[in-house]
């Protein structure tokens, strides 16, 4: 059972971002859009139970919550809190053998899509871009590039962060254009 080392505010007023001791997943990201989503998982279940939560994103000993606009902190955080220190910490391992991403939707086959360009892009987004989204308690997934539109996702606190679909989304597709392919668009869905 994971002890909570520190609870950080976002940038997303409506996320907050637990920093646990010990892992609850190891290498693998994992993104839950609604209770239905989450049902096959008894971390992010337990917390959807707990009310008053629009998503849930956790990786490695990080989780990150986004509540309803409605719901206050002061009320909402003793009781996440309890299933978070709940959950079953991993060893050294992920649970499926490989050190692939665990995403919702088309994000697995960009990851281990053999196309050179899409490994160069996510290198680009491992050193510069992602870290920086961690810090805030969110992530960054590639869904797919088509032609010359690379599409991705943003996970956890940065899911429905005003800033990720501007600022963030400038700031990553000009790095791609300018270093990678000047033609490739970004955009977020």
């Amino acid at each position: 059972m994971p002890k909570i080392a520190d609870i950080q505010e976002t940038p997303n007023p409506n996320a907050v971002k637990f920093i646990l001791k010990e892992p609850v997943s190891y290498g693998t990201s994992h993104s839950f859009k609604s209770i239905e989503d989450a049902e096959n998982d008894p971390l992010a279940k337990s917390i959807f139970d707990v009310g008053d939560v629009v998503s849930v994103f956790y990786m490695d000993k990080m989780v990150t919550v986004e509540k309803t606009d409605e719901a206050d902190w002061d009320e909402i955080l003793p009781t996440l809190a309890v299933p978070i220190r709940a959950a079953e910490s991993v060893g050294a391992k992920n649970g499926n053998g490989n050190g692939a991403a665990q995403t919702v939707g088309g994000a697995i086959a960009a990851v281990l899509s053999d196309d050179p360009k899409i490994a160069q892009i996510n290198e680009l987004l491992d050193e510069r871009i992602r870290p920086s989204l961690a810090s805030d308690g969110g992530w960054l997934e590639i869904i797919g590039l088509e032609n010359s539109t690379l599409k991705i996702r943003y996970e956890g606190a940065c899911g429905s962060c005003p800033s990720s679909l501007t600022g963030t989304l400038m700031a990553i597709e000009n790095m791609i254009k300018d270093e990678i392919d000047p033609e490739i668009e970004v955009v977020a869905i």
